[in-house]
């Protein structure tokens, strides 16, 4: 689960390095962590790495180096997956919200360019998240919550050329994070429970409330035709000539 304030599950250890990235906060009995100026340069050099590796994967052609087209497309498919995150249709009283469509442009570019390049770019896209809306109360939270809920929208690049791979990817995508959510509402948020409910089916109900809504509201928008074949048509265009012939869509 996301956000709001938790029990102290226990203090972040490390001492000097810690301290360096995280600042405890301690506030009506509940312990939480801000990030430092530190904590946001190493993110943002982490994201910017990130990104930067992308460029050095192979393609499907046997290049190591993605093309200008290739980096500028995932460049704009991370960019407007992070603005519509901001753009909620509705959000929840302890964290988790709907948006327009911010996860299913995190899966497109697995759907475009493959799960090395989604991989990276989704966890670039976690690291972008905890930068702009951190909540943190422990280091395997921080990593739950937002390296590995967001990084697993990644997956949906294995699925980039099997048919109707753009809604398969974008199933086991959102499916990943709603795993790593509930994993993390199981561990870290249990007090939240109501009384005589087990952690368990009260986390998968709160974090499969929102993320069950943004992904039926998504496949019924890429249901549309227009819509499926305008973004059928960008997969053709964002590839390479040499390998238009090889691309298979939904």
């Amino acid at each position: 689960m996301q956000k709001l304030t938790s029990p102290d599950v226990g203090d972040i250890k490390g001492g000097f390095f810690m301290q360096l990235f995280l600042e405890k906060v301690v506030e009506d009995g509940y312990t939480s962590y801000n990030i430092t100026r530190g904590g946001y340069a190493l993110a943002i050099i982490l994201a910017i790495i990130a990104f930067a590796v992308v460029s050095y994967f192979m393609n499907a052609d046997g290049k190591f180096k993605m093309s200008v087209k290739q980096l500028t497309f995932s460049a704009l498919c991370l960019a407007l997956a992070f603005v519509l995150s901001n753009i909620k249709l509705f959000k929840l009283p302890m964290g988790g919200s709907v948006t327009v469509f911010s996860m299913f442009f995190i899966t497109y570019i697995g759907y475009l360019y493959g799960p090395r390049v989604s991989l990276s770019a989704a966890f670039a896209y976690g690291l972008l998240q905890l930068i702009v809306d951190p909540y943190i109360i422990s280091v395997p939270q921080l990593l739950c919550d937002y390296i590995l809920a967001f990084g697993v929208l990644g997956v949906a690049g294995f699925f980039h050329n099997s048919r109707y791979g753009m809604f398969k990817g974008y199933l086991a995508g959102i499916f990943g994070r709603f795993l790593f959510s509930t994993l993390s509402g199981v561990i870290f948020f249990a007090d939240y429970a109501p009384e005589g409910m087990h952690p368990l089916a009260y986390s998968a109900a709160y974090n499969g409330s929102y993320i069950a809504a943004e992904g039926v509201l998504t496949v019924v928008v890429l249901l549309v035709p227009a819509v499926r074949a305008a973004l059928n048509r960008i997969k053709v265009e964002a590839n390479e000539k040499s390998l238009k012939k090889q691309v298979s869509l939904s």
